[in-house]
């Protein structure tokens, strides 16, 4: 069946496929009205807009903003229009707008009711596409401008003109404007209407008709005329006069401001943003819903403000309705307004389908596009679209997407002649007279973009269709490639890949894909090159002039086949293998890294990979050379795949790059250097993929031999390659069996906790330790000196390959057997020493650390000296063992210099007797310790000092003696002496104290620095301290009862006082307390110095409170009576006491100021002698 026949409406019918809000005829309008397909979104977006309209009428609201958004040709601007018309209910040939739309919402009645309803009030439109009415000069004032302009146009005034719209706005309010119009034509002879455009070429008709009409005088009318000054409106006064005008009308009157292309027009100019958001805002504001502004735009409000989403918040809240068109809604109008088919022809396509599924599911399979790049799922679906492909609707809005931001022409693709709904009927037209097999190539939509494009992107293609009629280097079809490449150009969805291309561009479903991927490529290579195309990886790009140019330039850019073979290099051991070293068990093998003939990296392993690639000769690839020279090296001879060209491209754009100035270069080739540069990139990425294909189909050479069972990836290939190369070279290297993984390992060899369970002759590592143990046996017979860092070197290399840490593990093995020493700075180190590991291990100790096959002692020797240390030390289990008996004998020698050491510390603190013998004791063992630093030579020097060690032993018994119990006795004594320093001299006269204190003197302070220390003298310390204490204790008890007398006499001359004084009785009151207190120290006290040295405090406390109380007392005494008393005969007294009173108690402190004071000082004594002598037969003043 013919296509062409399989149609419901004529294919060929006239259709307006790009909707112009300018355009007003009746058959225009009718189509578009007839023809408009609601789907079910734009249902949606009608229920939602009329829902917001409609509420506005019953409540006033200043959210009168509607935006619709789109891409191009979803139908905004024909959903703009058809609202247009149904809010102003127009008549088309006499039906109504509204009336015309009732068979369209058959099956919604609820949402026609709701439109019906809306359209029942007065509306008027304005309708205007803002690109074409705006000012050819754009400024921040261009969006008030064109409101301005067409709002004076809708009311019939010149909006093209501020200045002449205010006149005719001001001969209107006079009600002369039919009088204005006709005395102007007849002065001019030309109607106003018709003149007015001319309006600066008509001054002297102008003039006198404002003469006539208006009453002005000449003068003022030509000073009107030109004046220098234009007409300026602003915002507010624009909008009082659509509220002036609005007011006019019925109260549910509305007004619509409906603006195609706002979106482009304003793009992202804050200025014009902040006009239309000032202009929005007050219109809502003032006007409260009965004035409305609808506009459409590519992309929604948020889009538009989203880096400036502070600034314009008060737009999107103007614009609260918000329409947006999706794909969807375009696809379902191409079905319904072109696609659609007879039944008969819908039932033959389903047929057909199910007849060629299976070549349509093979045809139909894209390699990595997105989801949405399909082809046919269903019977249905085929049939709907017929003789398109589902995958093309997407794909043309992309198309159109990427055009409208990358061409200068394409940025206006809404002013264009084209649309999606033209493109598809053309494409459509191209093929109906084929049959049921046909589809329509993408590459013919190209009709439909191509009066958008630059001239330089049509240049190309145009060029392109004359080569191949010309045959110039192309065939014919080659011109629809190079169409199909521009197109897809830009479009992320579906890379441009030779098995895309197949499929975008099949024309039937019966398609061999074999053969036409065979033709396509020569197709490909013949634009590639004639420079039409350019190749990054197997991705086909379009090139414009400018990037021929370029891309002939980056092809004749040198670059070295050795730059490549180091690239490649870089890209399998910087990317692909990425270790530095090569992981065998426990070992990192350092390796050698070749390209060809290139070095990559520094050159340090026993062992080297090369890689060789289409750069080595062919004959330095033949099997004789490839075995002869694989020598310790692993070869992987590479397959041929692009890899070699692919990175040889890479360089080739960066290298270019570097070469230029880009910064200084225009920007359309900065712009075209940066593609190049991503493109180089993307050469990389792909070279890295071809490389790991080079990688499995590659031959492979290992020391010699060629290996074939190599497979996996890269990396797996490289590990597999060098783990084999590691068993051939380090043939040696599994004789290590045990690895340490730190020193803790090398010591608790060392200790034996390694070996704890194990069975001799079974121990770790055995034959590892035999082979160094020969190494060192051959230096040793060879008289070599030998030391740990040419150990070292030797195990670390070919063929053994021991990690540094393993040959410090072994070495130690081997002392522990005792089959080698170790001398570090010419001492012995033992098998417990906590430095071994270092010494084993660091670079900075391995050459300063001497390995020795170790020297047998003597038995003689053994015998000798187990015997010493049988008896020295009264020992039992001694090991029979060499290095066991030297650990034994520096380890009880070490434990009883210890041992000696704590007395050291007891000397420090109190000077004990022997400190000489112990001093010489400590100096003894030095001198044996001293010679640990050989084995022989410390068993000889322990037997040489044998009689030495035993007088060392005889000599400390009695230091050890007295430590064990004299020694308490001894620090008793020596603080009695201390406590006792100060009271000496109060001893003198107890002859058999003074005796005692003098004997402990000597045994614990004279004689302890003696040689010959007596220590029988020191159980005689308890007897002699007693003596002493006894004394002592009874001199002080006497001086205390002496100093409690003298406080209690103080207390009584203070108390003698007079208390009813309260001044007085407050210092008595604090005498007590002072003298209460030292009464406990008195009783307190163990020295008789510090008693008597209280003396002096008690009398001054004394002499001093008499003074003040003296002083008060003065204060109140009563004046003396004039008469004499008569005197009382004289009584003899009875015998008296003798009394003991010190001179401070009689002559009290004071101070004289003058010879009456003398006077009166000398009368107190006198008077206080007097007083005692009464009470005392005698006084013995002291």
């Amino acid at each position: 069946m013919k296509i062409q026949k399989m149609f419901y409406d004529d294919i060929n019918r006239e259709i307006n496929g790009v909707i112009k809000v300018d355009q007003a005829k009746d058959e225009v309008t009718k189509q578009e009205v007839e023809e408009y397909v609601i789907t079910k979104e734009l249902k949606k977006h009608f229920v939602t807009f009329f829902n917001c309209y409609a509420d506005a009428f019953r409540k006033p609201t200043a959210d009168v903003g509607v935006w619709i958004s789109g891409f191009f040709g979803s139908g905004k601007s024909h959903f703009l229009k058809i609202l247009s018309y149904i809010l102003e209910n127009r008549s088309i040939q006499g039906k109504t707008t509204v009336e015309s739309f009732r068979s369209k919402f058959e099956d919604d009645p609820a949402t026609f009711m709701l439109i019906d309803r809306c359209t029942r009030t007065p509306a008027e439109t304005i309708l205007f596409n803002i690109d074409i009415e705006g000012p050819m000069n754009k400024d921040k004032t261009a969006v008030l401008q064109i409101f301005t302009k067409m709002f004076y146009k809708h009311l019939g005034f010149y909006g093209e003109d501020l200045k002449v719209a205010k006149l005719e706005q001001y001969v209107e309010k006079k009600g002369k404007t039919e009088e204005f119009r006709r005395v102007f034509e007849e002065k001019r002879g030309e109607s106003w209407l018709n003149s007015r455009s001319i309006f600066d070429f008509c001054e002297d008709e102008v003039v006198e008709t404002l003469e006539e009409v208006l009453g002005m005088s000449e003068k003022a009318a030509r000073n009107w005329f030109n004046g220098a000054e234009h007409a300026n409106i602003s915002i507010a006064s624009l909008v009082a006069e659509m509220k002036a005008y609005v007011d006019t009308k019925p109260d549910d009157y509305r007004l619509l401001f409906m603006i195609d292309e706002v979106g482009q027009y304003v793009g992202g100019d804050t200025d014009m943003l902040l006009n239309l958001q000032s202009l929005t805002e007050k219109i809502g504001s003032e006007c409260q819903g009965k004035i409305w502004i609808m506009c459409t735009g590519q992309e929604a409000i948020d889009e538009i403000i989203r880096t400036r989403t502070d600034e314009f918040s008060r737009i999107q809240a103007r614009f609260k309705t918000r329409l947006a068109l999706s794909s969807a809604s375009s696809d379902e109008v191409i079905q319904k307004r072109i696609l659609r088919k007879t039944d008969v022809a819908k039932t033959f396509l389903e047929d057909t389908y199910e007849a060629k599924r299976n070549e349509m599911a093979n045809l139909f399979k894209f390699r990595d596009a997105i989801r949405d790049i399909r082809g046919f799922e269903t019977p249905e679906e085929f049939a709907v679209n017929f003789p398109f492909v589902p995958y093309q609707f997407i794909l043309m809005q992309k198309v159109f997407q990427e055009i409208r931001k990358h061409g200068n022409a394409g940025k206006h693709l809404s002013g264009g002649a084209r649309s999606m709904l033209s493109g598809f009927q053309e494409a459509a037209q191209n093929v109906q007279e084929k049959d049921e097999n046909a589809l329509v190539p993408f590459y013919m939509f190209y009709d439909t973009v191509h009066t958008f494009l630059d001239s330089s992107i049509r240049q190309v293609i145009e060029r392109c269709e004359r080569a191949v009629e010309d045959g110039k280097g192309l065939e014919n079809g080659d011109q629809n490639v190079l169409k199909l490449l521009y197109m897809i150009r830009y479009v992320d969805d579906i890379p441009a890949k030779i098995d895309n291309i197949i499929i975008l561009m099949a024309d039937d479903i019966r398609i061999d894909k074999i053969n036409a991927k065979t033709s396509m490529q020569k197709a490909l290579d013949r634009l590639v090159s004639q420079n039409y195309i350019a190749r990054t990886g197997d991705s086909y790009s379009f090139l414009t002039d400018a990037e021929q140019d370029i891309q002939k330039e980056i092809a004749n850019t040198t670059v070295d086949n050795s730059e490549v073979s180091r690239k490649i290099g870089d890209l399998v051991f910087g990317k692909i293998y990425t270790a530095k070293r090569f992981r065998y068990n426990n070992y990192d093998f350092n390796f050698n890294k070749t390209v060809d003939d290139i070095e990559i990296e520094n050159q340090s392993g026993n062992m080297g990979f090369r890689i060789l690639t289409m750069a080595t000769p062919e004959l330095d690839k033949s099997e004789l050379r490839l075995t002869t020279e694989s020598s310790k090296t692993a070869i992987c001879l590479l397959a041929d795949t692009p890899y070699f060209d692919y990175t040889r491209n890479a360089l080739q754009i960066k290298k270019y790059a570097r070469t230029k100035n880009v910064s200084q270069l225009p920007k359309g080739d900065q712009s075209i250097i940066r593609g190049k540069q991503e493109d180089a990139e993307q050469y990389e990425e792909d070279a890295e993929l071809q490389l790991t294909e080079a990688f499995k189909r590659a031959r492979f050479y290992v020391d010699g031999r060629q290996e074939k069972n190599i497979s996996g990836t890269p990396k797996e290939i490289i590990n597999q390659l060098l783990q084999k190369l590691v068993e051939v070279i380090y043939y040696d290297l599994e004789k290590v069996e045990e690895h340490a993984e730190s020193d803790q390992d090398i010591l608790d060899l060392l200790s034996g906790k390694k070996d704890a369970a194990v069975a001799p002759g079974f121990e770790a590592n055995r034959q590892a330790a035999d082979m160094i143990e020969q190494y060192i046996d051959s230096r040793h017979q060879q008289n070599q000196p030998i030391n740990m860092a040419d150990i070292q070197k030797r195990f670390q290399a070919v063929p053994y390959g021991w990690k540094e840490i393993d040959v410090a593990y072994v070495t130690a093995r081997l002392i522990l057997d005792q089959k080698v020493t170790v001398q570090y700075n010419g001492e012995t180190i033992r098998a417990d020493n906590k430095k071994l590991p270092d010494l084993l291990r660091k670079k900075t100790e391995i050459g300063k650390t001497k390995i020795k096959k170790r020297e047998e002692i003597p038995v003689s020797d053994i015998r000798a000296a187990t015997a010493f240390m049988r008896d020295f030390f009264t020992a039992m289990d001694i090991p029979s063992d060499d290095e066991g008996l030297i650990r034994f004998i520096e380890s009880k020698f070490r434990e009883l210099q210890e041992h000696y050491g704590t007395f050291s510390a007891k000397y420090a603190r109190s000077p004990y007797p022997g400190k000489k013998t112990l001093n010489n004791a400590i100096r003894t063992i030095d001198t044996l310790l001293g010679a640990t630093s050989d084995d022989i030579g410390f068993v000889k020097q322990l037997l040489e000092m044998e009689d030495e060690l035993y007088d060392m032993q005889e000599d400390m018994e009695a230091v050890e003696g007295f430590f064990d119990s004299q020694v308490g006795i001894f620090d008793r004594a020596l603080q009695l002496e201390n406590e006792l320093r100060y009271d000496s001299e109060k001893l003198a006269d107890e002859a058999a104290v003074n005796q005692a204190l003098n004997e402990i003197r000597r045994i614990v302070v004279a004689n302890v620095a003696q040689d010959n220390y007596n220590y029988n003298d020191i159980p005689k310390l308890n007897e002699l301290m007693r003596t002493v204490r006894e004394g002592h204790t009874r001199l002080l008890e006497a001086k205390k009862a002496e100093l409690l007398d003298l406080i209690r006499e103080c207390m009584e001359a203070i108390h003698a006082g007079n208390r009813n004084l309260r001044e007085v009785k407050d210092i008595i009151r604090q005498t007590d307390e002072f003298y209460t207190k030292k009464k406990d120290a008195v009783n307190a006290a163990t020295s008789i110095t510090l008693l008597e040295s209280y003396i002096n405090e008690l009398f001054e406390r004394k002499s001093d409170a008499e003074k003040l109380i003296e002083t008060i007392e003065k204060d109140y005494s009563p004046k003396p009576e004039s008469a004499d008393k008569p005197k009382e005969p004289k009584v003899p007294a009875p015998s008296k006491p003798h009394k003991k009173i010190r001179q401070q108690m009689i002559f009290s402190g004071r101070i004289i100021q003058s010879e009456a004071d003398v006077e009166t000082y000398i009368e107190e004594a006198r008077n206080k002698l007097k007083e005692m002598l009464k009470e005392y037969g005698s006084i013995d003043i002291i």
